[in-house]
């Protein structure tokens, strides 16, 4: 692809870089933001900006937030016993959306996957079973894509805090086998949160 400018060039190469961008893409977007005013163009860079400088991560549930601790965790109408243990924030996203939980959560920030060089120890899984630990805990709801790393992740979890004296569930499997969650529609993502299994009964299963 040939360019007559080389700032095109470059911004196009930076915002080819976004996941699902390719070049003929970026230089779509790119023409149009020149086409627009100039200052909303400085709205969407100083937004970015802000975001990446400013933006924090839950010191209790590990969620993108504004500030040290979460709305959700800080909502004192939640039921802060009731954890469920979700992969990344865009689970968050597609649970809320379905308004049916009404306890709180807990990023992992990730899956166990050997294959990809991630283990137990780059996931924030210590602080999820110092929780449990703390006897702050009454049920955990793993809800963790399923996949064969969900799986790994969630059965690993569960070794770790089997012995103390929580109760475990998944989500029923409405959802379909290898689908991501966060692709879910909003009603069969309600209802295997609402239906959800004893984890003990998802390992006879396997």
């Amino acid at each position: 692809m040939e360019f007559s400018s080389k700032l095109l060039e470059k911004a196009v190469n930076e915002m080819a870089q976004l996941p699902g961008i390719g070049k003929r893409t970026a230089l779509r977007l790119v023409l149009h933001l020149l086409k627009q005013p100039a200052e909303h163009t400085h709205f969407l860079a100083g937004a970015l900006t802000q975001m990446r400088d400013e933006i924090k991560f839950c010191q209790s549930c590990h969620n993108i937030a504004d500030v040290a601790v979460c709305e959700i965790c800080s909502n004192p109408a939640r039921n802060h016993q009731i954890i469920c243990v979700v992969e990344d924030v865009r689970d968050v996203m597609a649970i809320e959306n379905t308004n049916q939980f009404k306890g709180i959560y807990h990023v992992l920030g990730g899956k166990i996957s050997p294959i990809d060089g991630v283990g137990p120890s780059q996931l924030n899984i210590t602080s999820l079973v110092q929780k449990v630990q703390a006897g702050a805990v009454e049920e955990l709801i793993f809800a963790l894509s399923s996949t064969m790393e969900g799986d790994t992740t969630n059965f690993y979890i569960y070794k770790q805090i089997k012995d103390f004296s929580v109760k475990t569930s998944t989500i029923a499997r409405g959802i379909a086998v290898g689908d991501e969650l966060e692709y879910a529609d909003e009603v069969t993502l309600g209802r295997s949160i609402l239906h959800r299994i004893p984890f003990e009964n998802s390992l006879k299963n396997n």
